[in-house]
């Protein structure tokens, strides 16, 4: 358990910092704008590679490397790799009221959640 924490977590830190150099990287490549279209395009990128590592996972017998690679180091470069993942899931599985739930709830919930983080903090520190 202990060691698949600590793969976890350097998976993660991996993954910070990739997501930090991508979002910089495509900030000078497309100049910064009122559209956020460096987290998109770190989002869409760690999506796409989240399905390449399930797939090469599942045919190679790589499957114990999912802490590392999925939990840790996608996981730390977009959480939006494993939402996608987990939406995919459902669809493929044919439960695609679930599917839509889930993407309306995490998404509704999310941004409601942060907004509710917002003014929770502003009534204690303004």
């Amino acid at each position: 358990m202990l060691t698949t924490l600590s793969l976890v977590a350097l998976g993660g830190a991996l993954g910070a910092g990739l997501r930090y150099l991508a979002g910089v990287g495509i900030l000078r490549l497309v100049g910064h704008g009122d559209f956020p279209v460096a987290i998109l395009s770190v989002n869409v990128i760690g999506s796409f590679l989240m399905g390449v590592f399930v797939v090469i996972a599942a045919q190679r017998g790589l499957t114990h490397l999912g802490p590392f690679v999925m939990t840790g180091l996608l996981g730390g470069f977009t959480t939006f790799s494993a939402f996608s993942l987990e939406t995919m899931t459902l669809i493929e599985r044919g439960q695609i009221g679930f599917a839509s739930l889930y993407v309306v709830l995490s998404v509704g919930l999310s941004i409601g959640g942060l907004a509710l983080g917002l003014l929770a903090a502003r009534s204690v520190f303004a």
